[in-house]
């Protein structure tokens, strides 16, 4: 199957689907990335070769296709609605997804927001284009430091329902993947230490009875 992973910022993905992507790709699954602000200049402690860093942490998980844009960071409420989701569409017709994943909407960090509202209304092509594979499933992930935080008390916060395993190589390669990103690993107790990381993959699993997992949130899916 192919899975689209939609992201803000760079090392979104990895925090939030890292090991389920490279679970993924060992079992034959074609999976790409698109990231929308490839330049994150606002973002304290980013290396200045991000795009170096990028092309790193995929190698370790094993992706291969990537699509970028470059809306502005901690902006992208700024951006015409519009404009976020061609982008996204523009992805989904050259991939081909079956599955896609992104931000939960409730995430503190506004990029993530506007990233998942771009994703629900491009979700839907494939109702509008018969050369779009109908879209399977659609699946919320969890992003350290931004989801759990979830200070709106108002809106639906991120509520697991879908685990996937993915026993500890694959935690151990999302933490070399993250590892990669200058500035982005911090010392425990911060959510984005390894501590943390481990932590939550093992707190994942024990809720679903498997041995390490990533948590997602399945908002949309179709049994045909």
């Amino acid at each position: 199957m192919n899975y689209l992973v939609v992201v803000a910022h760079p090392d979104d993905e990895v925090l939030g689907a890292g090991a389920t992507m490279y679970k993924l790709v060992k079992e034959g699954h074609n999976v790409a990335v698109a990231i929308m602000v490839q330049h994150a200049a606002a973002r304290a402690n980013i290396s200045d070769t991000l795009n170096i860093d990028i092309e790193k942490a995929m190698e370790i998980i094993g992706v291969r296709k990537m699509y970028y844009a470059d809306f502005p960071n901690i902006k992208m409420n700024t951006v015409p609605h519009l404009e976020l989701v061609q982008f996204v569409e523009k992805c989904i017709v050259d991939f081909q997804p079956e599955v896609i994943i992104t931000h939960h909407p409730a995430d503190t960090n506004n990029d993530h927001t506007m990233t998942s509202i771009a994703v629900q209304a491009a979700s839907r092509l494939f109702q509008r284009r018969n050369d779009i594979p109908a879209l399977k499933e659609l699946l919320y992930m969890e992003v350290l430091s931004s989801t759990e935080w979830a200070l709106d008390s108002s809106s639906n916060r991120f509520r697991p329902n879908c685990y996937y395993e993915v026993g500890k190589e694959a935690i151990d390669k999302k933490i070399q993947a993250l590892e990669t990103y200058k500035g982005v690993m911090r010392p425990y107790p911060h959510p984005r230490s390894e501590e943390a990381l481990v932590g939550l993959a093992a707190y994942r699993g024990c809720q679903s009875g498997c041995n390490y997992a990533e948590a997602f949130e399945s908002v949309l899916r179709r049994i045909v």
